[in-house]
């Protein structure tokens, strides 16, 4: 087997390491896909020659790759307005707090975390993920970046600072749930107070109804009003973990139509993003 067939036998195997890593970075699952293929199309027509670290060669390529696709999104012209929230890496059912579930947590990026990353310039979103969540060193990230490892280091560092910044999941998440619940009971039986003692004074809603439209808002009473849309008592709600953290499918006739995900910290909510493009919600789900 030559160096073309070992590269490409690797983005085969291990495929949804490579697609995770490609999310991370770019936000968009459909966007992780295309970068995967373009990588295989790249290592198909110009392969890797005697390198000591496949996997390390690798990754370089598909960081390469995802660079390119997020420097061809800022250079567009028409860039929507509204707020865009990125894919979650993982939407499964919650099936409560065994083994596995807390494993889920443990192991996951969660989604605030995620939305400080897409908020990030491409370089250091690029350096962060690399670095912080694949090992890479820095003076790898600098030849790709065409900058020295002391501003790839500083690139992460920055980023780094904004991560930090976001708000950390409470660990238990039988107590995530909890929380989760009385917003949903306080909001179908119209209790507003109620409901805005679910809420942190420093909350912040997220919306994102696609094709550019959405919004954000802060404080727990506008937050209240605007949550109160989506927990009708109608409301056909199931649970389920987003990144590993507190979630809910809301489904109107049988099919998903909201997307909301929760991000508890110190007992009380701190984020709601909300997923309110059907559409989109249904091939998150899918």
């Amino acid at each position: 087997m030559d160096e073309r067939d070992s590269a490409l036998s690797r983005l085969h195997e291990q495929r949804p390491r490579w697609q995770a890593l490609a999310h991370r970075i770019l936000g968009s699952a459909g966007d992780a896909e295309d970068a995967v293929q373009e990588t295989w199309l790249r290592v198909h027509r110009s392969p890797p020659r005697a390198v000591d670290n496949l996997d390390a060669w690798l990754t370089t390529a598909l960081a390469h790759t995802c660079l390119d696709l997020l420097r061809a999104r800022r250079s567009r012209p028409e860039q929507p307005s509204g707020t865009e929230l990125p894919d979650p890496l993982s939407v499964t059912p919650d099936t409560g707090d065994g083994p596995e579930d807390r494993a889920v947590l443990s192991d996951s990026l969660g989604l605030a975390m995620q939305v400080v990353l897409s908020r990030l310039d491409p370089p250091e979103r690029i350096a962060f993920v690399l670095h912080d969540s694949f090992g890479m060193p820095f003076d790898r990230i600098a030849e790709l970046l065409d900058r020295t490892p002391a501003a790839a280091r500083q690139l992460a560092s920055r980023a780094r600072r904004r991560v930090r910044d976001a708000p950390v999941p409470d660990h238990d998440r039988a107590a995530q749930r909890a929380v989760v619940d009385a917003f949903f009971t306080a909001a179908r039986s119209g209790d507003f107070e109620a409901l805005v003692a679910q809420l942190d004074p420093g909350i912040t809603l997220r919306a994102d109804a696609g094709a550019g439209g959405g919004w954000e808002i802060h404080g727990p009473r506008d937050t209240a009003t605007r949550a109160l849309l989506f927990a009708r008592p109608s409301s056909d709600v199931h649970p389920v973990l987003v990144n590993g953290g507190a979630g809910a499918v809301i489904r109107f006739a049988g099919r998903p139509g909201v997307l909301l995900a929760f991000t508890v910290t110190g007992g009380r909510i701190a984020e709601i993003d909300v997923y309110a493009d059907g559409e989109r919600v249904g091939a998150i789900l899918a």
